[in-house]
């Protein structure tokens, strides 16, 4: 008796537990995107509009609520087909980030700060029509004030940055989540052979009232990124990496990995 009691007391608290985090797109199963045409609603991202890098047509909003949020360094974890970063919502505790995802199993978590709540889903997109990234890098950071950007360097010497966000030969940045905490997405379909570089860069920082360049206008004194590499992204001769980079203050640049392809 006190087992079955213990037993219901138990599944009563996961419950309560899966339901202070909601996960309201993308669904799980079967998911054909090609029937669906642009599913970015950028007026439907928050906490800030997203700023449209370019480099991919077709997106999916990760999108959901929390009910409880963390804060300072430690706030809710969203992981991406194995990349986490941090997650932060509005007062509301709602959240939006758009993804391509490329075809095949994708999965998306989001964790509680303790780790103790989880809500997952995992989705099988059949439209072999989207592009499938060769090469994709990921970055993210634990200050929702801070305004941190990707730079990448190709072989023959194309730079991808925000104020030129797609590469000549192929590729480049796609959406950029301007209220902190990233994601920044580099990505390719056809990579060049040779070196290619990967730098973050501290640019700014990110308020109400827009950008500014105040040396204490973010919450983190030390500003951790996570940087991660992904090639042959979703198939059976898929590598990754993952990076932790430091940041102090406004203007540092950080060369974080040279991979040769």
């Amino acid at each position: 008796m006190i087992r079955f009691l213990l037993l219901i007391l138990l599944c009563g608290w996961r419950c309560a537990a899966a339901a202070d985090i909601t996960l309201s797109g993308p669904v799980g199963g079967w998911r054909n995107s090609s029937l669906a045409g642009d599913e970015t609603r950028y007026s439907a991202a928050y906490p800030k509009p997203p700023v449209d890098r370019g480099a991919q047509r077709f997106r999916t909003l990760i999108e959901g609520q929390l009910q409880a949020q963390g804060k300072g360094r430690n706030p809710h974890v969203l992981v991406v087909n194995g990349a986490a970063m941090p997650l932060y919502a509005d007062e509301q505790g709602r959240f939006a980030r758009p993804w391509a995802f490329g075809p095949g199993s994708n999965s998306i978590e989001v964790r509680s700060p303790d780790g103790q709540q989880k809500r997952r889903v995992q989705f099988y997109e059949t439209d072999r029509t989207r592009p499938r990234a060769k090469l994709r890098a990921v970055l993210s950071w634990d200050d929702p004030q801070a305004e941190v950007d990707l730079h990448v360097i190709s072989p023959n010497g194309e730079h991808a940055f925000w104020a030129s966000p797609l590469l000549p030969s192929g590729g480049g940045l796609d959406v950029a989540s301007v209220d902190g905490a990233g994601p920044e997405i580099f990505s390719t379909t056809a990579p060049l052979p040779g070196n290619w570089l990967f730098y973050v860069n501290y640019w700014g920082n990110f308020n109400a009232a827009g950008y500014n360049f105040e040396p204490d206008a973010h919450e983190q004194q030390l500003i951790t990124c996570l940087l991660t590499l992904i090639s042959n992204e979703n198939t059976p001769n898929e590598k990754r990496e993952t990076f932790a980079v430091p940041l102090r203050k406004i203007g540092d640049l950080t060369l974080v990995r040279a991979v040769r392809l």
